[in-house]
């Protein structure tokens, strides 16, 4: 079991890493890409560059230094968060165990216009499959999404419904769908209903009945994982106090997903904030045991 466990190699994670693996905590950076850097072909506007450097080589260089000090970096993508006395991340490629977690994946900053997605959020639009499945026990729902995220979350209700079809909205399917699911490839239009989800209308005209509507889409991001741990969000940004705490005990956030300035600088220093949050809570946890 790790004392700290960063979701997401962007600034706000890496930066952590460097702090709490120099306090001799074992410290694991777990990252499915380089996030928003990776686009990003020319910084200046960092303290000490003396020539603008990539967002890519700069991510690089960082994660250099922190498997110097210690760090470990594994790549992945993490499903979901609980808590049994610690937290356990399950990934596509393994589960982790951990005293504290970093939530610092960044944010996708884009919302999918679906007519009526918004407005039937919690009235059978959901994005929590082990939270909510139970709820639609023997009923006919729908997963929206077209990678892993979105068969792991199908993987949670298949036992609990009546029947899942999965929806890519359009998207090419880059996984592997369960023998038996239907897959319907047209954009949406519409989720349908007045009190609650009744039905999804297509592009082409054409619709199906559902009581429930799951959205997975890509990767399961900062936002979703707060939600799944039970750690309270606001609009688009989890919460946190001004020790980039939670509402929930060992569990923090840093970086674009709690808002504010989404710039490199903001990120190094809330993510060297959680860390220093992070440190007494693993000593304390240390002794307690």
């Amino acid at each position: 079991m790790y004392d700290a466990v960063m979701i997401g190699s962007g600034p706000a994670g890496l930066s952590a890493a460097l702090y709490t693996s120099r306090a001799n905590l074992t410290t694991l950076v777990i990252g499915k890409d380089r996030g928003a850097l990776e686009k990003a072909d020319r910084i200046e506007n960092y303290f000490g560059m003396a020539e603008p450097i990539s967002g890519c080589e700069l991510v690089e260089n960082t994660k250099t230094q922190a498997r110097s000090l210690g760090v470990e970096l594994v790549e992945d993508e993490i499903f979901h968060i609980t808590w049994n006395g610690h937290f356990i991340l399950e990934g596509k490629n393994g589960t982790y165990e951990s005293l504290t977690v970093l939530l610092a994946t960044g944010t996708g900053r884009k919302t999918l216009k679906i007519e009526g997605l918004k407005e039937l959020e919690g009235r059978g639009v959901s994005y929590c499959a082990v939270c909510d499945a139970f709820f639609y026990r023997g009923k006919e729902v729908a997963v929206l999404g077209n990678e892993d995220y979105a068969i792991h979350e199908m993987s949670q209700i298949l036992p609990v419904v009546k029947s899942a079809v999965l929806l890519t909205n359009g998207r090419e399917l880059k996984t592997e769908v369960p023998e038996g699911v239907q897959v319907i490839r047209e954009p949406l239009r519409s989720v349908d209903g007045t009190e609650r989800v009744e039905g999804i209308t297509f592009e082409d005209g054409s619709s199906i009945a559902v009581e429930g509507l799951f959205v997975a889409l890509g990767s399961a991001g900062a936002m979703e994982l707060a939600r799944k741990a039970g750690a309270f969000t606001e609009g688009q940004n989890i919460k946190v106090n001004e020790r980039m705490e939670t509402n929930i005990p060992g569990l923090y956030a840093a970086g674009d997903c709690i808002g504010g300035l989404l710039q490199i600088s903001t990120a190094v220093g809330e993510g060297a904030q959680a860390a220093m949050s992070m440190i007494p809570f693993v000593r304390r946890q240390r002794k307690e045991k």
